[in-house]
């Protein structure tokens, strides 16, 4: 009797266990096609749908004028399915023969089993159609887009270049990248659990959505005359590289920045003709450096351009004026150096004003001594010398400057006239445009506006006051009407500017770089322009090589920009 019990009892205990389980699982059913019925069929859906990409065609790049600089071309992306060829060896021969690549490449990729197999991009339409035309089982031709410059070289070192997969690598086009980029879209098909294409699919298509055009302060005639003029120059002195930036001093936007020899922005690695290297590293470091702007990426010892700064200081300060004279006797004593002059002769007695003119060394170190570290080094913060400018390319170099606590006479002397340290270009402009545009620090920049994006920049007060800048203004103008600065004149324009001529670090190695920066007019500037001249042949004064670039310069694009005689 009690094993019947027993047994009765057992038997009503796995009957609620089974109807406990059943209800679990009758519940978790529920649950999962009630509550979780979308994910569950995402997920099978994504189990058999194939996915391929469809690139989104680039914002285009524009000039302030709406010249194209940088377009899309269409292209296509060749891709085999494994799973879906039929005739393998037809495959490699088809794609191999119009591809240009050799079977063998081919086929290692043919015969991978995947879902999808890349063969090559940035096909031309052409032969993406070709190969279209052959119907081969497994075999993918999908158009895409490719970047295409418009003119080669113009501005390659500011406009940059895309990748393969037409993703921003330098230059604009990688600061701007968010908006020029777009969004990608979708090809999607269906497959079986082998991953073949089902027959009664069709293709559904996400369209990708293209990138916002972007308009820049270049103006493609005034880029082109800079860089026809950057290389006349380079093969005239038969320089290693010449530089021009032209920039509007009261807001900052660039009209053309110039630095040749420039590259092929449509074909950006391959190297100039005779390029030696042994390996790829060393390939890419000429690449590296083929592709440097040296306006924003480099450094350069300023020499007596950087005497403006200097003045503007020293009439800031009331420690030097217009009234005031210096007998230069051809070199000055600091400490125990004896630092010369370039006219080692001596200039005699000047002016303040001819000190400026004749770019005196002994003079400017007066002025500086006179100025002192402390003052001098808290103009250089307000001036915007120290830092960076904020120019929007990347890899922007900072100036190089000695450590306050480090400066004696000395080294406070050959600040004074321009060397010792470095500045890049960029920032030797930007500091000349505040002084002379009113004592305003513009932020140099490319980039006016993308969609419905307009961007802003900060400009802020320098420590130069307005009546300093108009003297200087007027002290400028007669470099160039009476002083070292003559080669730059312009018939029915008044030009301001100064010249200089610095020796390459180690010096008497017989190095140099000539430049000029000039503006215009001078009572009223409305252009200011920089030339720089690294390693010219012969001459290398910068008065007598750089000064009439800027002056030809000027000569060409004053009417242009319908400025007034």
């Amino acid at each position: 009797m009690e094993q019947k019990i027993y047994q009765k009892k057992k038997i009503l205990v796995l009957m609620i266990t089974f109807t406990l389980i059943f209800v679990i699982l009758i519940v978790r059913l529920g649950y999962l096609m009630i509550f979780r019925a979308d994910y569950y069929s995402q997920k099978a859906k994504d189990l058999h749908e194939r996915e391929r990409v469809i690139k989104a065609a680039r914002g285009r790049i524009l000039d302030r004028n709406g010249v194209v600089l940088a377009d899309n071309k269409t292209v296509c992306t060749i891709s085999v399915i494994h799973s879906q060829i039929t005739d393998a060896n037809e495959v490699v021969r088809v794609l191999a023969k119009e591809l240009s690549m050799t079977e063998d490449a081919v086929r290692k990729k043919v015969e991978r089993v995947s879902s999808i197999e890349k063969i090559k991009s940035n096909v031309s339409k052409e032969i993406g159609d070709a190969i279209r035309a052959y119907n081969l089982a497994g075999v993918k031709v999908d158009e895409d887009y490719k970047r295409y410059y418009v003119y080669d070289e113009l501005a390659s070192k500011v406009l940059g270049f895309t990748g393969g997969d037409n993703q921003g690598i330098l230059g604009l086009e990688v600061k701007y990248e968010e908006y020029l980029s777009g969004e990608a879209g979708k090809i999607l098909t269906l497959t079986d659990s082998r991953g073949i294409e089902l027959d009664f699919s069709r293709e559904n298509r996400i369209e990708p959505e293209a990138g916002d055009d972007l308009y820049i302060s270049i103006d493609y005639n005034i880029q082109t005359y800079a860089q026809q003029l950057a290389y006349t120059t380079l093969e005239k002195k038969q320089a290693k590289a010449v530089s021009i930036i032209v920039m509007n001093p009261n807001n900052g936007e660039i009209y053309a920045m110039a630095n040749v020899p420039e590259y092929n922005l449509n074909d950006p690695f391959t190297l100039p003709e005779g390029s030696i290297f042994n390996n790829e590293t060393e390939k890419y470091a000429l690449l590296n450096n083929m592709w440097r702007n040296t306006c924003v990426n480099d450094t350069y010892e300023p020499g007596s351009t950087f005497k403006m700064i200097t003045a503007s200081i020293g009439l800031e300060e009331n420690i030097v004026s217009l009234d005031n004279s210096y007998t230069c006797p051809g070199y000055k004593m600091v400490e125990d150096r004896r630092i010369r002059c370039h006219k080692t002769q001596g200039h005699g007695t000047q002016t303040f004003a001819q000190t400026l003119m004749n770019s005196c060394n002994p003079a400017f170190i007066e002025w500086g001594l006179r100025v002192g570290t402390d003052r001098f080094f808290e103009y250089f913060d307000t001036m915007g010398i120290n830092g960076k400018t904020g120019i929007d390319l990347p890899g922007e170099a900072a100036t190089i400057m000695h450590n306050k606590k480090n400066v004696g006479q000395v080294e406070l002397a050959t600040v004074s006239f321009g060397q010792s340290f470095q500045i890049t270009p960029i920032q030797m402009l930007r500091t000349t445009a505040s002084i002379i545009n009113g004592g305003k620090i513009v932020t140099p920049h490319f980039a006016i506006s993308s969609g419905e994006k307009t961007f802003l920049y900060n400009t802020k007060d320098s420590s130069i006051s307005e009546e300093t800048s108009a003297t200087m203004r007027s002290l400028l103008e007669s470099v160039v009407s009476e002083g070292g600065g003559k080669l730059a004149q312009v018939e029915g324009y008044s030009i301001g500017g100064k010249t200089a001529t610095s020796e390459k670090l180690p010096r008497g190695n017989g190095k140099y770089i000539a430049s000029f920066i000039g503006f215009a007019p001078a009572n009223n500037p409305q252009v200011i322009a920089m030339c720089i001249i690294d390693e010219p042949q012969g001459v290398y004064y910068g008065g007598t090589i750089a000064a009439p670039v800027i002056g030809e310069l000027f000569d060409n694009i004053l009417p242009y920009l319908e400025i007034e005689k």
